[in-house]
């Protein structure tokens, strides 16, 4: 007891001195989940060769996890052997490791031929550091030193489930844990799935669960939630595979249910995206309407919340992404869609204004900076364009220098780009490459 609380106290210290700069990247999808970076003075064009590759680290370890950015420290989840470990980087030393803490025993399934290693990105909180196995096991860290402050296993102590489709059906984890930890003020927000609570609210600082949300009990999806406030009702919003839910910060009770016809019948991975009143969402790995995009208007309605779909039936099927997440900038949402290529859609009305398949045809993930967008494709080529309805226009294109020779046979280039302070972050499984983008002119 003495022991964990001289540790709270050595990282509560730590939250008065360790600011986040404000080009940080300190989880998922950025500091707002939107993939948009709020950085400026970055290169507007490519040299023919690319960007300067600064440093690549070759001992990743395998996964898919998106690396996390605060200040000098990298922080980032591997599989290394039998076991799954969160690590931090010193980027002062082009990426030399600091530490290594051990998350879990490696997720695995039978027949398995896509995956290994945890997908989830750790999310930083200060001095705290989530992360998350594809077993289910989560824990909290201190920054700089990687020990242990709490863990949790979440089939065990909170009854999770993850949809199992196409994954391990006898254990109900389907392809393993894949969303991303949200740090909302005090709460730890998680996404166990099953009959406890599709969502769940820990203390950070602790773990004891503050409530899980019995109003709706879909089972976990690959896709990460978001937080908003609505009305001035703060909220988390979550894909499941029946539609998208909206359940109260404050006690976890269901606000609003959108279920979507036909649901979706494959892996759900894609982050939702919310801007003044409207929730976005886009869904690929589906035959027919069983994939798609979704614009829901939502209007509160007493003390609840009325979900209205807005798209026509043409503009769902304008957009379905596989996994690599979509953008807003503007007016505009961009991003890769099944069998269409690089996609612009306007987001009222789903319109699309251009597509082009020329680069990364079967798949790619982007991010959003300065008014460009970086994209990665599945078979390693990194393109940046200008964030403009106006045309597909390309303004330099590389080839990754290497390729993983950890990759399971039928897997791909997965983790999205990552932009923190004027540094662009790639990973292919155990390797994880850093480029100067910094405009020095």
């Amino acid at each position: 007891m003495k022991t964990g609380r001289l540790l709270l106290l050595a990282y509560g210290f730590a939250l008065l001195v360790w600011p986040a700069n404000g080009a940080d990247w300190p989880g998922w999808r950025g500091p707002d989940r939107t993939h948009v970076s709020k950085e400026t003075g970055l290169l507007k064009t490519w040299p023919k060769a690319g960007p300067q590759l600064l440093w690549t680290v070759t001992d990743g370890g395998v996964g898919y996890s998106a690396p996390a950015i605060v200040g000098d420290r990298l922080y980032c989840s591997g599989g290394r052997g039998d076991s799954e470990f969160v690590y931090a980087l010193d980027l002062k030393q082009n990426g030399k490791e600091v530490w290594a803490t051990k998350i879990g025993p490696l997720y695995t399934v039978k027949g398995n031929s896509w995956n290994a290693g945890p997908s989830a990105a750790p999310t930083v909180d200060g001095n705290l550091v989530f992360a998350l196995s594809g077993r289910g096991d989560l824990v909290c860290v201190v920054a700089d030193s990687g020990k242990e402050v709490w863990r949790k296993n979440l089939p065990k102590d909170l009854g999770a489930e993850v949809n199992p489709v196409g994954g391990d059906e006898n254990n109900k984890l389907g392809w393993g844990f894949c969303w991303s930890p949200l740090v909302d003020g005090d709460k730890l927000v998680c996404v166990p799935g099953g009959p406890q609570g599709t969502l769940a609210a820990l203390d950070k600082k602790t773990g004891k669960v503050l409530w899980q949300s019995k109003g709706v009990t879909d089972q976990a999806t690959y896709s990460s939630p978001i937080v908003a406030d609505v009305a001035g009702v703060r909220q988390y919003i979550q894909l499941t595979n029946q539609g998208v839910i909206g359940v109260a910060a404050d006690g976890g009770q269901l606000l609003w249910y959108y279920k979507r016809k036909p649901p979706y019948e494959d892996v759900v991975i894609p982050t939702p995206l919310y801007h003044d009143g409207y929730v976005y969402t886009t869904v690929g790995h589906g035959a027919g309407a069983a994939a798609g995009c979704d614009l829901l208007k939502l209007t509160k309605a007493g003390n609840a919340f009325k979900a209205e779909q807005l798209y026509s039936k043409k503009s769902q099927r304008s957009m379905k992404d596989k996994q690599g997440g979509v953008v807003l900038v503007g007016d505009h949402v961009y991003g890769h869609s099944e069998r269409s290529g690089w996609v612009c859609q306007e987001f009222k009305t789903g319109n699309v204004v251009w597509e082009d398949d020329r680069v990364g045809k079967d798949g790619g993930s982007v991010t959003a900076a300065d008014g460009r967008l970086y994209c990665l494709t599945e078979d390693g080529i990194v393109a940046l364009l200008e964030a403009s309805p106006a045309a597909y226009k390309e303004l330099g294109q590389f080839n990754l220098p290497r390729q993983s020779t950890q990759r399971k046979p039928s897997g791909k280039i997965w983790t999205p780009p990552v932009i923190a302070n004027g540094r662009l972050y790639l990973r292919d499984q155990e390797l994880i490459f850093c480029y100067d983008i910094k405009d020095k002119k």
